[in-house]
């Protein structure tokens, strides 16, 4: 099976981004609000009998993680000529550091269970759209929003997700995981 581990924003920050992006360009193939994640890990193609291994390490390493808050923020491409790019993303702002370790820990989890995860620094975002063929200037929707600044939201848990392709691709969460239960610093949240 196909999977990866993702946190997800709450529907309402989904939908404030979804009214800010607009009008979809045909040149672009978008992805539907309800599959807008953060890729902690892709784990890619993974043997069943692996699964349960990877359940338990995620769930120990996910939990040595507190709450913390980050924002969606900004926007970009991949690559970085917006006037070729493949992929349009958004951002994040607040604790990418926190974020950041999140994702070391679940790729650490990986790996310990015997999946061959890519070996490369985390790139916080959120895609919105990828090129339908080679590669599409996407610098209007860049410029709308490249400003983007949303409300924070708390990151709480993380999903190990199973994502079957086809012409209708379908994401199924198989597992979730609660960050630390431990409280956090007083005003730590807004």
């Amino acid at each position: 099976m196909r999977l990866f581990v993702a946190a997800t924003p709450p529907a309402e920050r989904l939908q404030a981004l979804d009214e800010v992006i607009g009008e979809r360009d045909e040149l672009l193939r978008w992805v539907p609000m309800q599959q807008w994640h953060l890729t902690l890990v892709f784990c890619g193609e993974v043997d069943d009998a692996v699964v349960p291994e990877l359940r338990e390490r995620l769930a120990r390493g996910v939990a040595r993680t507190p709450p913390f808050e980050v924002s969606l923020a900004g926007a970009g491409t991949f690559p970085k000529q917006a006037a070729r790019a493949r992929v349009l993303w958004v951002g994040l702002g607040g604790d990418v550091q926190t974020l950041t370790r999140l994702a070391e820990r679940c790729s650490a989890a990986a790996r310990r269970s015997g999946i061959a995860v890519e070996d490369r620094p985390f790139r916080p975002h959120l895609t919105v759209a990828r090129a339908r063929r080679d590669t599409v200037d996407v610098r209007p929707h860049l410029e709308r929003l490249a400003s983007y600044a949303g409300e924070p939201w708390r990151v709480d848990a993380v999903r190990l997700v199973q994502s079957t392709l086809g012409a209708r691709v379908r994401h199924e969460t198989l597992a979730q995981f609660p960050l630390a239960e431990f409280p956090l610093a007083e005003g730590a949240l807004s």
